[in-house]
This record gives C-alpha cells, structure tokens and sequence, in this order.
C-alpha cells in the first residue's frame, strides 16, 4: 500500500506545482497591474479638446473674441517664425468663483509637432514646473503682475486666479526653435487637478469653478519681446473645461478629427 500511496503524490505533484505557478503568475499579472500608472490623456480627449463649445466661459473675457465662446485653430503657417512655446490659461468661470480655498496644479506642460517630411511627431518642449504671470483677463494692454503661485515639491505649481486676472503659463525651460518649412501640426497639453490650499481651513474644492485651456504661440525667434502681435502668433486655442479633484489632461491641436486620428500624437 506504501509504494501505491508514493506514485499517487508522484502524479499529484506535477498538477500540485503547476497550479502554485498559475497562482503565482496571476497574483503577480494583479499587482502590476495595480502598480501601472493611469494614462490620463487619450485621443478621444484631444480630439473633444477642440469641439465646441467650452464647457464655460470664462470671466471677463468679451463675447467678441473668438476664443470667448469656443476653442479654434489660429495660424496654420509658421510662416517667418523659427520659434514656439506651449501656454495655457486659468482662469474662474464666468459665474464667479466662491471656492477661496482651493488652488489648482499645474504639471507636465509638453508640446510637440508633426513633422511634413516623414509624419512624425516630435517633442519640442517638456517641463514638469510651469512659469507664468497673472494678465488682466481680457488681455488688454499686455497688462501682468506677479501671480499668486506655489511651487510644490513634486516640482509642480499651484495657482489661483481671481480678481480681474488670470493666471497664463508657458514651459519653465523657455521656447523651442522650430522649422518652419517640416510643421504639419502642433500639439500641446498639460495636467491639472484642484487641491486644497490651506489644509487647516475647510475643503471648499466642490464649490471650485475654475476653468483651464491649452493653446500656443509661433515666434519670430528664441529672444523676441512681445510687440502688439507683430512678434508672434497663436497657433490655436483648446476647450476652457473645469478643473476637477482628479488629475486631467488639457489639449490644443491644430490637426482636424480625421487627421488625428491616422497621426495620432504621443499620449500618457
């Protein structure tokens, strides 16, 4: 009976360690998996990213622009340009913003375009912290002051906007040089999420209405000062979402739908 007993757990031993590898590769697959970062932007984001309309306007911005109601494409020439820089715009929504506890962080500005000679995208500009000053919110007279911001130590910024102002931001490592001859596309993007400012005082982050969009400019070169428009041009303005407490992705690209789709920029 012994040596009978012996050659069954022969026979169960195989299946015994098969089942403990199957086990164990599983519970390893799971914990990758929850270890694996969620992308946060997407295609279809970018491509809802400039349909109409914005989610809300935002304050003080005049009905006449034509940006105030809706995102759009600008220039699709760079034309005498040999330079570029990504920008976003935050700013309260057109109701007001009663939430004064609660900034918004910004992180992750990119901006990259597509290439005419070969049909790839390239990466002009990556920067996890963002500068910026604080402009009137209808732009008028190239009007700023200093922002009210918080650099944080995942090397994020935190920003609010109120008051008349907004708060404009552009890649901390300055513009990018451009061919003007190889652009097809442009693309910028950057995240952004509401947080609490003061952690002692109430979290008011569900009364936030704050508004954020992408876009970006072309300039003459690296070092040109602003002039009235004549030193530089944008190549297009995103959809003005809300901020929320989730991590989100903010786009701009002068690509219509059916071209996104069979360029498709890089995403994360």
């Amino acid at each position: 009976m012994a040596n009978k007993f012996s050659c069954r757990q022969i026979k169960v031993l195989p299946f015994l360690l098969c089942l403990i590898t199957v086990t164990f590769s599983c519970s390893f697959l799971n914990i990758v998996d929850a270890q694996s970062p969620k992308l946060i932007n997407s295609i279809a984001t970018i491509i809802e990213d400039m349909q109409p309309p914005h989610e809300e306007m935002p304050r003080g911005v005049p009905k006449s622009y034509d940006w105030a109601i809706k995102p759009r494409v600008g220039s699709k020439n760079p034309k005498k340009f040999k330079a570029m820089t990504a920008w976003g715009q935050l700013y309260e929504a057109v109701q007001g913003n009663p939430a004064t506890n609660t900034r918004v962080q910004i992180k992750n500005i990119k901006a990259y375009y597509l290439s005419k000679s070969d049909g790839k995208w390239y990466l002009l500009q990556s920067s996890t912290k963002v500068e910026g000053k604080a402009y009137k919110e209808d732009f008028s007279g190239d009007m700023n002051k200093t922002a009210d911001i918080r650099y944080e130590s995942d090397g994020s910024v935190t920003a609010k906007a109120g008051n008349s102002y907004n708060f404009h931001f552009w890649p901390a490592n300055g513009r990018a040089t451009i061919n003007s001859d190889d652009v097809r596309g442009m693309f910028t993007t950057v995240q952004a999420r509401l947080i609490i400012d003061n952690p002692k005082k109430d979290d008011d982050r569900s009364q936030a209405r704050y508004l954020l969009s992408m876009g970006g400019d072309y300039w003459l070169d690296l070092d040109a000062k602003w002039d009235n428009w004549t030193t530089n041009e944008d190549f297009g303005i995103g959809k003005f979402k809300y901020v929320t407490t989730e991590w989100q992705a903010f786009n701009m690209i002068t690509l219509p739908q059916g071209q996104i789709r069979e360029n498709p920029p890089p995403i994360e």
